[in-house]
């Protein structure tokens, strides 16, 4: 089938692992790079043998061979360009988030509509091996209905590790913007949508002091919520709880866990950054024949179950934060373009994603129940010969 041209907006350090990965398809290929730098991208250019570079995304956008916009800019970007490269005629493929507020994201979605054209969106981790072996569970029915779950994303923020952690603590930011759409994606993509929240919400301080690092010392001012707990109803059925924060120090949390009426099945890392916001890891699993109490001879007290790992036959498992299959929602995207389906992440669950993710903050600042009014579609598990079941 004849190529989708990408051309590429944003040229940071996220950028190498889509560019590396994007050669390996061959649906799709990027002619043009920005930066707000004409030699950073013409070094970026060279780096990956991309043909044109840009010292603005403008210019990506009004080049016309261009047929689709890959977005890797800030998030306070996202909207400008998206909307810009829709208004020319394009396709677009953003990092998270769609935008900054909702009612940016629902016009986004709307003009895609209204012109023909395609906006998807990441974090496309669900389309993981992990990810995608518990939707196989649900589908087959081995975890019965799910009636409940977690999702916890906690840790101390990124003050210790980033160089410019300032943005993290600003609106648009904060544990729920940062890290939030990986685990709310998660968890979309395998129970559907939210049909109702509800939330609390705190901060631990109005500042944050840097400790190392090339800001050490800066004192950085707190303008988000840093501990969010939300309850999340779906209209499946299932309530779920989701907590993210960066005002814990440890935990022994699992990162997501699932509970169904004929098991439960569970991320467990350890390392608050390896949750859903990775493609692979394993699967655990306990089921009724497995739980303790069922059998006076196996008593808590004298045997410890050890929790089944699922086999995986799925693809794109990797467990590297360096080394992963980012980019997988594109060339899904691509590939529904030709065959005339609806793309897995979608424009349309993004959206829902992002309203949700108001809602919570709506709830909690005005003690309300708040109940979104977007929808859409589960996406379809992933084929496991995908790509080549697109052919």
């Amino acid at each position: 089938m004849e190529k989708i041209r990408i051309g590429v907006i944003g040229i940071g350090d996220i950028s190498d692992v889509y560019l590396n990965n994007l050669k390996k398809y061959d649906a799709v290929e990027v002619v043009a790079c920005a930066s707000r730098g004409l030699e950073k991208a013409q070094r970026k250019a060279a780096q990956h043998g991309i043909p044109k570079a840009y010292a603005s995304g403008a210019e990506v956008i009004a080049d016309p061979d261009i047929d689709l916009i890959l977005n890797l800019t800030t998030p306070q970007a996202h909207y400008e360009y998206n909307l810009a490269a829709l208004k020319a005629g394009k396709h677009v493929y953003t990092e998270k988030p769609l935008a900054m507020t909702y009612e940016q994201g629902k016009e986004l979605v709307s003009l895609a509509r209204e012109k023909g054209l395609l906006i998807g969106c990441a974090p496309d981790t669900f389309l993981g091996g992990r990810l995608q072996n518990i939707r196989e569970l649900i589908d087959s029915g081995k975890l019965g209905r799910i009636t409940g779950g977690g999702a916890y994303f906690v840790g101390h923020g990124h003050e210790f590790h980033h160089p410019a952690p300032a943005f993290f603590y600003q609106p648009g930011a904060g544990p729920l913007y940062d890290m939030g759409p990986y685990y709310m994606t998660a968890l979309l993509s395998l129970l559907g949508p939210v049909k109702r929240v509800c939330a609390m919400t705190t901060k631990a301080g109005e500042t944050r002091t840097v400790p190392s690092g090339p800001s050490k010392g800066q004192v950085l001012p707190v303008d988000v919520d840093t501990h969010i707990n939300a309850i999340l109803e779906f209209a499946c059925g299932s309530i779920v709880t989701l907590t993210c924060s960066f005002d814990v120090w440890d935990s022994e949390l699992p990162r997501m866990e699932l509970y169904g009426t004929e098991g439960t099945v569970l991320i467990d890392e350890k390392d608050p950054i390896s949750g859903p916001n990775l493609f692979g890891g394993d699967t655990l699993l306990r089921t009724p024949a497995q739980y303790r109490w069922a059998d006076p001879e196996r008593r808590p007290e004298n045997v410890e179950t050890p929790w089944t790992v699922v086999p995986n036959a799925h693809p794109f498992n990797s467990v590297s934060h360096e080394e992963n299959p980012r980019g997988i929602g594109l060339v899904d995207m691509v590939y529904a373009m030709h065959n005339h389906r609806a793309p897995r992440a979608s424009g349309d669950m993004a959206l829902h994603s992002l309203e949700v993710m108001e809602c919570i903050l709506k709830s909690a600042h005005e003690h309300v129940f708040c109940e979104p009014e977007t929808t859409f579609e589960r996406p379809a598990p992933l084929p496991l010969d995908f790509p080549n079941s697109e052919n």
